[in-house]
């Protein structure tokens, strides 16, 4: 099934040269010049990624994201034509899963989509059947579903990830580095303060006081582990 992507941006040039280019590698694509139009497509239908430019009339990139990471954990891609440092980590902790900044290649844009839909693509769980029960908290591996004193906690599908790496090797102790290649993959182009993000996001779902964690802990200048407390 050809792969189906949102591409918004209020110009129109970028999302005609965009749309042209994944056209031609068979994906189906969508456009949106504005952040409502790009919300009320992402709410109507199912997307394999979203390329949602920052800087749009009505509501902003960073709005979008968030109001889409209410429904669905799509993939998420901010284009920015600014190379601050701040935005970028901005759109990661509005629910981005990536970034690209302008100008870019659209060569370098195609891989990039590619290998992040490699990293998103749902994957079989290795204990095929099982769930991962650790007192009041389970995880069912095959639908991907996290339960925590039998309520469903949503999680987008890098927190459930990052989660379950961490539960099925409890007390062990992962670096951010380490996670990073375990989760995204060896050829992601962020860097470690997206980890950070993540968790911090993560315990805001599962904690019920996250400055003092019960599940996910911090070893200060190692990196991160589960345990129950």
């Amino acid at each position: 099934m050809a792969k189906r992507v949102l591409v918004v941006d209020d110009e129109k040039l970028i999302v005609k040269g965009i749309r042209f280019s994944l056209e031609q590698d068979g994906m189906e694509v969508d456009c949106a010049y504005d952040g409502e139009e790009a919300y009320n497509l992402a709410k109507q239908n199912a997307y394999d990624m979203v390329l949602l430019d920052v800087m749009l009339p009505k509501m902003d990139g960073f709005e979008v994201c968030q109001a889409i990471r209410e429904f669905s954990d799509m993939p998420i891609v901010m284009l920015t034509a600014k190379g601050d440092d701040m935005d970028k980590i901005l759109g990661l902790e509005y629910g981005a899963d990536d970034y690209i900044t302008k100008p870019f290649n659209i060569l370098e844009v195609k891989a990039r989509i590619k290998a992040i839909m490699r990293r998103t693509s749902p994957k079989q769980s290795k204990n095929s059947g099982s769930c991962i029960e650790k007192g009041e908290l389970k995880l069912d591996c095959d639908s991907r579903r996290l339960y925590i004193s039998g309520e469903e906690v949503n999680l987008t599908a890098r927190e459930f990830e990052l989660l379950e790496i961490l539960v099925k090797n409890e007390n062990k102790v992962y670096s951010r580095d380490s996670l990073l290649k375990i989760v995204w993959g060896e050829d992601y182009p962020g860097d470690v303060r997206t980890v950070d993000v993540h968790v911090r996001r993560l315990r805001e779902k599962i904690e019920s006081n996250p400055s003092e964690p019960k599940y996910v802990h911090t070893k200060w200048g190692v990196g991160y582990y589960y345990k129950q407390k």
